[in-house]
């Protein structure tokens, strides 16, 4: 169960439009289920979704229960690299990569399953040979693993930090630094489960960064991550006052996003040893055209 409590940002609204905020990566129409099912409570009482939140009310959040399978979908995927032990799958942005809460179908899970009669079990029948994942709205590389043995070795460098992966970031503002290591430790927000936060005594995060190109009102960046804490780039960033491009759960609020679709954070580069033949790989992703065209659109930065 998570629960939110209700401050001056979430007050005078209709409770399905404050868990949509609250919850940025539930649908709608699964908070109205959800809601009707009687996942939602109010200080303990279940409530219609035309139910007005009050300053310090107590939103709870519960997962009715049932049974899920996961379904094989004839989705497209865009494979980089296949072979007997690993598959490489380049995300493009708004794709979930396994159903959760708010996504049963219409996943790369579900478009795993359909493609491929072999994947790993180690994570459960919902996320199948899923190594590790990224956001619903970064786009780029994703490892996925035919099988347990590959998958374990794959997450045993993830653990140990051997695995490597890096990352195109647009920010807003000006970056002055050239370069920087951003080490600053991250756990749940205590207002805002679905958030991550930087928290005193929270997981170790450790995040390098490069200047690409400034323009006038945003700074394109490379990040590397040492750790692989949920959110870790988006949370960095904002914390240090250069939230992500269009970035709906962290970015600036009142401020028209460049992109409709969320987050400009692309997964390009992706480098593992792998498990059968013990070879370092690297696989690369190309900048997306939605990523080059806000780029080319943006002013050129004026030292003057």
């Amino acid at each position: 169960m998570e629960r939110v409590k209700v401050d001056d940002y979430l007050k005078d609204m209709r409770i399905d439009k404050a868990l949509a905020l609250s919850f940025p990566n539930m649908s709608r129409s699964s908070i109205a289920t959800l809601i009707k099912e009687g996942g939602v409570l109010v200080n303990d009482t279940k409530v219609k979704p035309s139910y007005i939140t009050k300053l310090d009310d107590e939103i709870s959040v519960e997962e009715v229960e049932k049974e899920v399978t996961l379904l094989k979908e004839d989705i497209p995927l865009n494979i980089v690299y296949e072979d007997d032990d690993i598959i490489i799958v380049d995300k493009p942005q708004g794709m979930v990569v396994h159903p959760g809460i708010s996504n049963e179908t219409h996943t790369m899970a579900n478009a795993l399953a359909y493609h491929f009669a072999q994947l790993s079990t180690l994570n459960g029948d919902l996320r199948p040979g899923i190594v590790h994942r990224i956001d619903k709205d970064t786009s780029g590389l994703v490892c996925v693993a035919k099988n347990d043995y590959a998958h374990a070795f794959l997450s045993q460098q993830l653990e140990d930090h051997t695995m490597r992966r890096s990352y195109y970031a647009l920010v807003r503002g000006n970056i002055k630094e050239n370069k920087a290591k951003i080490d600053l430790p991250i756990d749940k927000d205590k207002k805002y489960p679905m958030k991550q936060a930087v928290v005193r005594g929270g997981k170790s995060a450790v995040t390098y960064f490069e200047v690409v190109k400034r323009y006038k009102s945003h700074t394109l960046i490379k990040c590397d991550l040492e750790t692989g804490r949920t959110h870790q780039i988006r949370v960095h960033l904002a914390y240090l006052g250069y939230p992500i491009e269009s970035d709906p759960l962290y970015g600036e609020k009142n401020v028209k996003p460049l992109s409709p679709n969320g987050q400009m954070l692309h997964a390009y580069q992706l480098t593992l040893v792998h498990p059968t033949t013990k070879e370092e790989m690297t696989f690369n992703s190309p900048l997306p055209e939605y990523f080059k065209n806000i780029l080319d659109s943006l002013e050129p930065f004026n030292s003057d």
